[in-house]
């Protein structure tokens, strides 16, 4: 029997945002296994949440707080090394994330294949080792670290203030709005009777239901290495 057509799975992220990188990790665990396309789609979580009205949680005191503890109890379920952040509204709030997504979305439009590994990386300098995901520096760094060639990361830079660039992004968060979107992570599964969005990084059982495949954990291999 021939296999089916993959399904189309949406992954819309922002690197500012711990759990998404959780639910990051997961999926691309789980590429080899489900039968799905996995598409990265960078978006500006900093405008999805004016688009909505949405808060970060750490503004909310007793949210903060939580959150703390959470991150933490996640980040061993997942598997990923995580530090918490000491000034969190300055390295998350103020100081964002919109030039790190600009230069992703360069990469997509421009070297695509590097996309999920720079991803990486930047996840790993702001949330494993506290180190700064706004300047020039810091992104040649988090993609010399990805592989990536040196005209390959000159392009991607000098390609990432472009009106091509900021309207790229500005229409990938526009569209997760549009789907529903009011935070990160957000993932659109597009299955027969249509799209369907699902949020957090505690969804994938009622993906794989969807999706007609298994959910075996944050590690279809028991490989319980940490990243």
């Amino acid at each position: 029997m021939a296999a089916s057509t993959p399904t189309k799975v949406e992954f819309y992220f922002d690197v500012v945002s711990p759990y998404t990188w959780f639910c990051f990790e997961v999926l691309c665990r789980y590429k080899p296994y489900w039968n799905m396309d996995l598409v990265l789609r960078p978006f500006f979580l900093g405008g999805v949440m004016k688009a909505t009205g949405n808060k970060p949680p750490m503004t909310v005191a007793s949210k903060g707080m939580y959150m703390q503890k959470d991150l933490l109890r996640n980040a061993d379920y997942f598997g990923i090394n995580i530090k918490l952040i000491d000034d969190p509204y300055n390295v998350l709030v103020q100081k964002g994330s919109l030039k790190a997504m600009r230069f992703l979305t360069s990469i997509n439009l421009h070297c695509p294949v590097y996309l999920e590994n720079v991803s990486r990386e930047l996840w790993q300098r702001i949330w494993s080792i506290g180190e700064d995901i706004t300047e020039e520096d810091s992104f040649k760094l988090a993609a010399k670290n990805a592989q990536m060639n040196e005209i390959d990361i000159e392009n991607c830079l000098k390609r990432m203030d472009e009106p091509e660039t900021r309207e790229a992004l500005k229409k990938t968060t526009e569209e997760a709005v549009d789907y529903g979107a009011f935070g990160a992570p957000t993932i659109v599964v597009h299955a027969k009777e249509g799209p369907e969005l699902f949020f957090g990084s505690d969804r994938f059982p009622l993906i794989a239901q969807l999706l007609k495949e298994v959910w075996k954990g944050p590690f279809p291999e028991q490989k319980n290495s940490k990243l």
